[in-house]
């Protein structure tokens, strides 16, 4: 795998301010937007309809002193091709796994926001061997709750009205932390193509991967705000499903952790990977790709009280960051 095999990619890369590559790459037989940042152990982003990478512009920028970050937008979003293949969660996970080949990525963790963590869930159960563990944030195995049905079945009706900058201007004010990251991803949110997205967002209502959880067996983290209600249910069904889970809610934290509490779950993200790198045998490939100084102190505590979050929680355990 990790590309071996293929002829010359074609590819349009150019560089952002912040250092990041960014591409339109040939994958799978469409062209993804791709941004690249950062060089150490790989970590690909799914995010879920509408938002498109927008909504990981804070990992991109805090994360790559210790990952590669990846971050693409799917089909039909943002500055991607439309497709003409009917967006399934099937496809969006081919898709991502052609594109590590493209990157000459063997391995990664895939971490994935709301319908964007259903992605990585069946992509790790479609393609466990590339990838080293998951990270879910406030997402769900499926959707069984006549609320977030209704939530989603009216983001379906708005896609197939086409009122596209009504629903953009709900999705990204909603997920924003501030006026800037609200314009940027609303301006994200208007590019894309209202089919593609009302795809996405109906095979979210009808997914379901619950009863094949047990089948994944890599390290999970799985973060929730506290303040996110609907969502428990949802944790504590992966949670209880995932034979190696770790389950953390993060207080004073709503369904929109990527934005709104991006440095605590930057910094979780980092705590937990590193602490994996120091104490599981099946990751001693990586321990070269994390600087000295991070492993050690991470792998012991993630943060202090003044930084208003706690210690990392064994697997299996659950608990609340204070």
């Amino acid at each position: 795998m990790g590309g071996q095999g293929r002829g010359k990619s074609n590819r349009k890369g150019i560089r952002d301010k912040g250092g990041a590559n960014m591409s339109i790459i040939d994958v799978n037989g469409t062209r993804l937007h791709v941004h690249v940042k950062g060089s150490g152990i790989p970590i690909v982003f799914i995010h879920p309809p509408l938002l498109g990478q927008s909504v990981f512009a804070y990992q991109k920028e805090q994360l790559p002193d210790m990952f590669k970050v990846i971050l693409f937008d799917i089909r039909g979003h943002g500055k991607s091709a439309p497709s003409e293949a009917p967006i399934t969660y099937p496809l969006i996970a081919e898709d991502t796994v052609r594109l590590l080949d493209e990157l000459g990525v063997e391995k990664a963790f895939i971490a994935g926001y709301s319908s964007g963590g259903s992605v990585a869930l069946e992509a790790m159960l479609r393609y466990p061997s590339r990838f080293y563990g998951g990270i879910l944030i406030s997402t769900m195995s499926e959707v069984s709750d006549w609320q977030l049905k209704s939530r989603i079945y009216m983001g379906t009706k708005l896609a197939a009205w086409d009122a596209k900058k009504l629903l953009s201007w709900v999705i990204a004010r909603g997920n924003a932390d501030r006026s800037a990251s609200f314009a940027n991803m609303y301006n994200y949110a208007v590019q894309d193509h209202m089919v593609n997205a009302m795809q996405y967002f109906r095979y979210s209502m009808r997914y379901s991967c619950t009863s094949r959880l047990h089948e994944i067996r890599h390290p999970m983290l799985l973060l929730y705000g506290e303040d996110d209600r609907r969502f428990r249910r949802y944790a504590e069904i992966i949670h209880r499903g995932l034979p190696r889970s770790t389950l953390l809610y993060m207080k004073g934290t709503p369904h929109q952790i990527p934005t709104k509490a991006a440095s605590r779950m930057n910094g979780l993200i980092q705590c937990w990977i590193t602490d994996k790198l120091a104490n599981e045998q099946p990751f001693e490939e990586l321990k070269e790709k994390v600087r000295e100084d991070d492993s050690a102190e991470f792998a012991a505590v993630c943060f202090d009280n003044e930084n208003d979050a706690g210690a990392l929680l064994p697997d299996r355990d659950e608990g609340r960051l204070h």
